[in-house]
């Protein structure tokens, strides 16, 4: 077993991996930016090197300085977490070449898996399902047009590198299909430095549902199950849950025997995600893999009782994962709720600025993945999350009335955050009922967000904030802990609340 592993990341999923780290008894290595230099995940290591820089092209892309710190101070494995080198196939390469380990997938495995072209391709050639769509990249644009005449409106435009909605066109009518191909081509080319795109047909009412996938170098490969990731905005994921609402036993079984499939052709190894969209009829058509941790992964370890980065672990130094056995039963309920620093009543723009007052939610099956602490200042340099918030129950309606609880229990100061917006969310009947689609949010805008609120008094507490000194400060948060209403913020929002009643 590996000795000391660096953590090529950063915030609640570097803290994460330490974590269980800790409990393997594995050294860990931080690294960090100049923005991060005083953030919790720094402190939480057992040893932290600096990177420079600002940026994340300035830091935690620069993956040759990370190699070097690794192989300086003796760590034998890399793990990327999500997000920034996890799944770049030359990092991979590279960590390997250097004689360390990469905790995740072979290079090659990443490679083709990543680029949703070659995975179609793949998946078409093994009787896996996949959407109606071009096999290959797009490069005649006329002929793709006839294509997608054949295919039939409406259809998608899509990256074929990346993800997370960048690079992505809904095309509803021929008229609109040459300004769609370029401005996805444009959008793909600034995100991932690929312009390459691709059609896909649009699944109408579709819901998104992925397999967590588990695959070791003795060639044992199982699923753990799903998660419905369906309600999302702009194409990125607010909340997960396992299992699904939608799923009868027999689709499951079916949909996971797929995803172990596509796990095996590719030559898969470590924790990884199949993706699939099911549309109205209960048909099923492979989406993409994701081949890293997923942020949403929580959801899967409280429903199945394994921790996935000790998988990643055990899998990366060449032991057998600890079960064996595709997950057939659900261990109850769970529901992840991404907490972050943003107005989601000003189209989700970002909140940035530092968390003047924290205290977290607590009690009954609640879990929170956090990499910010009182104090800690939200960057417009990285990813605005906040927090993860998972709730468990033994059903589906105690899972959603703990995560209700725990958002009113949350108390943040100094900036905006979707909290407000996830109440409402887990709130609306349908959410309730598990009676939604991808196009929820977007469907229940009216419910779901706050027009022309007055945010006056907001505003003025917000700024008379600013003005006071930390004395003040610790003043105006003993006083809160004695409000018989909660805290200043919250009843602000309260009175807003009746007003508008």
């Amino acid at each position: 077993m590996f000795k000391k592993i660096l953590i090529a990341n950063r915030g609640e999923i570097a803290v994460r991996i330490m974590r269980t780290c800790q409990e393997m008894d594995i050294t860990t290595a931080a690294v960090f930016s100049e923005v991060d230099r005083k953030s919790p995940f720094v402190y939480y290591a057992d040893e932290a090197y600096p990177l420079g820089g600002i940026t994340s092209q300035e830091s935690y892309l620069k993956w040759e300085k990370i190699i070097g710190i690794a192989k300086e101070y003796g760590a034998e494995a890399i793990h990327p977490g999500y997000g920034f080198l996890s799944e770049n196939a030359d990092f991979a390469e590279a960590v390997f070449a250097e004689g360390l380990t990469f905790i995740g997938p072979p290079a090659d495995a990443i490679r083709v898996m990543g680029n949703k072209t070659e995975a179609r391709k793949l998946m078409i050639a093994n009787g896996i399902p996949t959407v109606p769509g071009t096999e290959d990249a797009i490069k005649d644009k006329d002929k793709a047009r006839q294509t997608a005449r054949k295919i039939g409106y409406p259809i998608l435009i899509k990256a074929a590198a990346g993800g997370g909605g960048k690079g992505m066109r809904l095309v509803e009518d021929d008229g609109q299909f040459f300004e769609a191909i370029e401005g996805a081509a444009r959008e793909a080319k600034a995100a991932f430095n690929d312009s390459t795109v691709y059609i896909e047909k649009f699944v109408e009412e579709p819901r998104h549902i992925e397999f967590q996938i588990l695959a070791d170098s003795k060639g044992n490969v199982i699923h753990l199950g799903e998660r419905e990731c369906s309600i999302q905005r702009r194409h990125q994921k607010v909340i997960e849950e396992s299992p699904s609402s939608l799923l009868t036993n027999e689709l499951r079984a079916k949909m996971g025997k797929a995803a172990v499939q596509a796990a095996k052709v590719c030559g898969y190894r470590s924790a990884g995600t199949i993706e699939f969209l099911v549309d109205k009829n209960l048909n099923f058509y492979f989406l993409e893999m994701n081949t890293r941790l997923q942020v949403e992964h929580p959801v899967t370890e409280m429903v199945s009782g394994l921790d996935l980065v000790k998988e990643q672990i055990l899998i990366a130094a060449g032991k057998s994962m600890t079960s064996l056995k595709s997950l057939d039963d659900f261990w109850g309920h769970a529901i992840e709720c991404r907490l972050y620093a943003e107005n989601p009543d000003n189209n989700f723009a970002p909140s940035p600025g530092e968390i003047l007052f924290l205290k977290s939610a607590d009690g009954p099956g609640i879990r929170e993945d956090s990499g910010v602490t009182q104090g800690s200042e939200i960057s417009l340099y990285y990813d605005p999350m906040i927090s993860k918030l998972i709730a468990w129950g033994s059903d589906r309606r105690q899972a959603i009335m703990r995560m209700l609880r725990a958002l009113r229990e949350y108390e943040i100061l100094g900036i905006h955050t979707t909290i407000p917006f996830l109440i409402r969310v887990l709130e609306h009947p349908l959410f309730q009922k598990g009676k939604f689609t991808t196009k929820f949010i977007e469907e229940n805008r009216e419910q779901l967000f706050v027009e022309n609120i007055n945010t006056a008094e907001v505003a003025s507490f917000a700024a008379a904030l600013d003005q006071i000194n930390e004395k003040s400060k610790i003043s105006i948060y003993n006083n809160h802990k004695n409000n018989k209403h909660g805290s200043s913020w919250k009843l602000i929002h309260r009175q807003q609340s009746l007003r508008k009643k």
